[in-house]
């Protein structure tokens, strides 16, 4: 899947995606999107470890991504997200989320996520459901 003008977008601002250090990759599958992110001092626990909730958010922002490269002007929003985690990892580590799209309706996306760390081990899988929305018009002043 081709992210790269959706990376333009959200390179542009600062927002979630950037203050947590994601870095999203287009993928050669159409269904697939991956990411990147550094387990540092932006999110981690106090006790060094990657936060559950930087997991998450990885996660729905990938899917994001995702839902917004197959809909283009289209506005995707997380309306649901759940997810096991199931390994901790430590600060200085590099962590990979990869997404796959499971039921792309016109209003609903429904996307698995697994996320892993360096060695290929599972940390956390997360399912999101991304509500699609038509971006309103502007009118004319």
């Amino acid at each position: 899947m081709n992210v790269e003008a959706i990376k333009e977008i959200i390179e542009k601002q600062p927002n979630l995606s950037t203050a947590l250090g994601m870095k999203f990759i287009s993928t050669p599958d159409e269904d697939m999107c991956m990411a990147t992110m550094e387990v540092n001092e932006r999110n981690r626990q106090p006790f060094g470890f990657l936060s559950g909730g930087a997991s998450l958010a990885l996660a729905e922002n990938l899917a994001g991504v995702g839902s917004s490269a197959l809909c283009p002007g289209k506005i995707c929003v997380g309306i649901s997200v759940s997810g096991e985690h199931v390994k901790a990892v430590s600060e200085g580590e590099t962590v990979t989320a990869l997404a796959q799209i499971v039921s792309k309706g016109r209003k609903l996306h429904v996307w698995d996520v697994k996320i892993t760390d360096s060695e290929g081990d599972l940390i956390s899988t997360v399912h999101v459901t991304n509500y699609i929305i038509s971006a309103k018009k502007k009118q004319a002043e």
